[in-house]
């Protein structure tokens, strides 16, 4: 072979090779496709459907956890306490954890609510965007610091299971200390599961009338809840032809009122009056009050004594001592426990079988209270919205309409006012309340 043949012969094998070597690049080129198909982008979407948010949703209530109010309050406490056990503290499938703290807005030094402490309890909770609602207050005087506080917050949901203060929901400028600056937004953020002073202080002049009384003389402790509550009794009482002997306002740190019955023995034309109505809280010396008037006038026989659920507590019977007591009447929202409906029968159940003995008739409506917290959770939830907006949670709330609860089947109407209207009155019997008859 000559040198030429050769050279030619190596130059042809030479480009056999490299087309050889560049012929499998050609599979790789089409395998990139594969590449493109790989999980990474067909997983996406699996992103975007979990739930729109999960995390911790927090509720608070602020409530006088010091002095005589507690008796009352503690029951409340334990009732929503109670429910968030029953829902597991969790909400919407598990994907929120409920925390719950109970807030004291008394304080030692006044034995009391304490509007110091309601105010820095509101700005507290308005500051924490983990709260979503505000279970509260027990006093309508402490509820009226506190709306605006809350109202401008988102804002922040305000559900009270004890307020009657008819100012806080109606717009009605006839009644005493109705204002539209509570709500600063202009959205309503304030509801209560108990019916108001409008309806309490109307059914109790009823009822003093059907005692048999023709005259009445009319006590209050200068405060919102026990003056409004007073002042409706006042109004409905002359509607009704009951005379009202004298209205006046009590000085709740006085040392004694042995002056006070002493002067309202012979209001009535040198007589007593045939009853007393007093609009208080049982914080504000109301078992005193009622020693004096005993030691003055006799037994509540004589002179009978009527006030609203501010001393339907067993601390005034007992401050005030069971024989003096004795005969004594308060009224209080809804029915008896014993006349509540299945859910409302099943809480008291399930209550004194963790607590004991529920004498309170205002730990249902705590009970209703959280009630109506979760629902509004839940129902956020199902609509594919976000429970941590607290915006959202309170549009829930005041949607509520026909919800079975403890108390029977009710709605809210446009302020916040649950459609509930029973009014039971109770008396002291052998050192504790009983119920005597419920009216609408």
């Amino acid at each position: 072979m000559n040198k030429r043949l050769f050279a030619l012969l190596s130059v042809l094998v030479l480009a056999s090779l490299m087309l050889f070597a560049c012929g499998p690049a050609k599979p790789a080129a089409t395998e990139a496709p594969v590449e493109t198909e790989a999980p990474v982008v067909t997983e996406a979407p699996v992103v975007t459907e979990a739930p729109v948010a999960t995390g911790t949703l927090k509720i608070v209530s602020s409530l006088p956890m010091t002095g005589s109010s507690l008796t009352q309050t503690q029951t409340i406490v334990n009732a929503m306490q109670l429910r968030l056990e029953q829902a597991n503290y969790t909400a919407c499938g598990g994907a929120f954890t409920l925390e719950y703290e109970a807030w004291d807005d008394a304080s030692a030094a006044l034995g009391k609510w304490d509007p110091a402490v309601e105010t820095e309890n509101a700005n507290k909770a308005a500051a924490d965007p983990a709260i979503i609602a505000y279970l509260g207050t027990f006093n309508s005087g402490a509820a009226k610091l506190s709306i605006p506080i809350l109202n401008a917050a988102g804002p922040l949901t305000m559900i009270s299971p004890a307020n009657t203060n008819p100012g806080l929901t109606k717009a009605d400028k006839d009644l005493p200390g109705v204002t539209d600056s509570y709500y600063p937004t202009g959205v309503r953020s304030y509801s209560r599961v108990v019916a108001a002073d409008d309806i309490q202080g109307k059914v109790a002049a009823n009822f003093v009338k059907s005692l048999g009384a023709a005259t009445v003389y009319i006590l209050d402790d200068q405060e919102l809840y026990g003056k409004g509550v007073a002042d409706v009794f006042e109004a409905t009482a002359k509607e009704i032809g009951l005379t009202v002997v004298g209205h006046e306002g009590i000085d709740p740190k006085a040392a004694d009122y042995k002056a006070l019955m002493t002067k309202i023995s012979t209001s009535n034309n040198g007589a007593a009056p045939d009853a007393i109505y007093v609009g208080m809280v049982v914080d504000n010396n109301a078992s005193q009050l009622l020693k004096d008037k005993v030691a003055i006038m006799g037994d509540n026989t004589v002179v009978k004594y009527v006030g609203p659920d501010g001393i339907q507590t067993q601390a005034f019977i007992d401050g005030a001592g069971a024989d003096v007591a004795e005969g004594a009447y308060a009224s209080v929202a809804g029915v008896a426990l014993d006349k509540l409906p299945p859910a409302g029968l099943q809480f008291v159940k399930d209550y004194e079988a963790k607590f004991g003995p529920l004498t309170e008739p205002y730990a249902v409506y705590g009970y209703e209270t959280m009630n109506v917290a979760l629902k509004a959770i839940e129902d956020v939830c199902a609509a594919g919205g976000n429970p941590t907006d607290r915006a959202a949670i309170n549009s829930a709330v005041f949607a509520i309409q026909n919800f079975d609860g403890a108390l029977g089947t009710w709605s809210f109407d446009a302020n916040g006012d649950a459609s509930l209207t029973d009014m039971t009155f109770y008396q002291v019997q052998g050192g504790k309340y009983v119920a005597v008859g419920t009216f609408k």
